[in-house]
């Protein structure tokens, strides 16, 4: 991706307005779907727009479609032909932004703002011919430029992009927060401001921890740990761009008022705990694999034929039987992929014979992140006691160097946050 990486958060840029020097900054603004999920909230969100810009700073827009209408639209696929052209798909699931785009830059006209809307096509965003999962390549920003140091502020329907076929493209899962970041970098914005329905990163899901505590900082290594672990409140794509070109994020609420979260470098974090926060996911399936036969080459074959039909495999852990000839190997796939998972395997038997299949989906995935067990010993030792402590076993292990992952059963997982949260002081005072 031809970007260029964003100055720090603090650069200004002094500028003679009104009859005295203001401080103006770019900035752009992303609203995701419960933000923009009826016109209520569409003219709340664009109040803040207002807010900004008032300020005299210099905002862009990016929106995704309104909550709920993108299901809708794919539904409308899937009804209409199953086995569907990504081409078409992707022409009908765009419609969802470019309705929102409209109607926000629509909401800012009706508050004296000047704005104008953009669909992916029209900047354009370029991305790769993957359709329904593109990347972007490069986006033309010299017109958005120009206008929005006209004061003009510019909404764009996020998700979206050009083909090299010149075919409207979609960018998958998280995509508008990746354009959002994507626009954020083009742009050499100071900042991104991601709008949710959260006010920021917390320590640990609050509606299970109540004494959760909302971070003001966390760096981009632990929030893509916690993202890829089941913390919702960004996706591991957006954050993974964002840390690539320098992109400071800004997670906050678009109902509260709040100075949210900031996603940034390790090295602006100045003293760091050994953990930063506990999470969790329920959507794990664990498959056993019973007496596969014990040579070189078995597991490449298992998780090739996996890899091969896209199933991502996450923990993995395989025990020697006493004999010497045969293991058990153990993995996890996502809950979705499961029953496909056992089908792929089942296929390759004759090649890579085992005794028997066992998918359990009724597991969690716990995990406590924090850049602070660089140097920080014991860590896990505290987190295998603490479980212990409970009486809750641990299945399968998996750790990287700012992050440890257990899986247990799902009846558990909300005991295991509860004593971890504790045990890691990380509960509020």
């Amino acid at each position: 991706m031809r970007l260029v990486s964003t100055p720090p958060l603090e650069y200004e840029c002094p500028r003679f307005q009104s009859g005295k020097w203001k401080t103006v900054a770019r900035i752009v603004k992303k609203f995701g779907g419960t933000s923009v999920a009826d016109l209520a909230r569409i003219r709340a969100a664009a109040a803040k727009v207002k807010a900004a810009v008032d300020e005299g700073h210099e905002v862009l827009v990016v929106v995704s479609a309104m909550a709920g209408v993108t299901n809708q639209l794919v539904g409308y696929v899937n009804d209409t032909a199953p086995i569907y052209d990504a081409r078409e798909y992707d022409s009908v699931v765009a419609a969802g932004e470019q309705i929102s785009s409209g109607l926000f830059a629509l909401a800012l006209q009706e508050m004296g703002v000047d704005a104008r809307s953009w669909l992916g096509w029209q900047v354009p965003v370029r991305t790769s011919g993957a359709h329904a999962s593109a990347r972007i390549l490069d986006i033309e920003t010299a017109e958005l430029v120009k206008r929005m140091e006209a004061g003009q502020v510019g909404v764009v329907a996020g998700f979206q992009g050009l083909g090299p076929d010149n075919r409207i493209t979609t960018l998958g899962r998280g995509g508008s927060d990746t354009s959002a970041v994507a626009f954020a970098a083009a742009l050499k914005a100071d900042r991104c401001d991601i709008y949710t329905d959260v006010d920021g990163v917390y320590t640990t899901d609050p509606r299970i921890v109540k004494a959760a505590r909302k971070l003001d900082k966390v760096s981009y290594e632990e929030m893509l740990e916690m993202a890829s672990v089941g913390a919702k409140v960004l996706q591991t794509r957006s954050v993974e761009l964002a840390m690539r070109m320098g992109v400071r994020l800004r997670v906050l609420s678009s109902f509260e008022n709040g100075a949210g979260t900031l996603i940034v470098d390790e090295d602006e974090i100045v003293e760091q705990a050994e953990v930063t926060g506990v999470a969790y996911s329920l959507n794990d399936a664990k498959i056993t694999l019973l007496q596969v036969e014990d040579q070189p080459g078995v597991a490449a074959a298992i998780f090739g034929a996996l890899a091969e039909a896209n199933i991502n495999v996450d923990m993995i852990v395989q025990n020697i039987s006493e004999n010497g000839r045969s293991t058990d190997m153990t993995f996890t796939v996502a809950a979705t992929d499961a029953a496909r998972a056992k089908t792929v395997i089942e296929a390759i038997r004759e090649t890579v014979p085992f005794k028997d299949i066992l998918v359990d989906s009724k597991v969690a995935k716990i995990s406590v992140v924090g850049v602070g067990m660089r140097s920080h010993a014991g860590v896990a030792q505290k987190m295998f006691a603490t479980l212990a402590e409970k009486g809750i076993n641990i299945q399968v292990i998996s750790t990287s160097e700012i992050k440890i992952s257990v899986l247990i059963a799902a009846d558990y997982h909300e005991l295991a946050v509860r004593a971890l949260h504790a045990a890691y002081g990380l509960d509020a005072d």
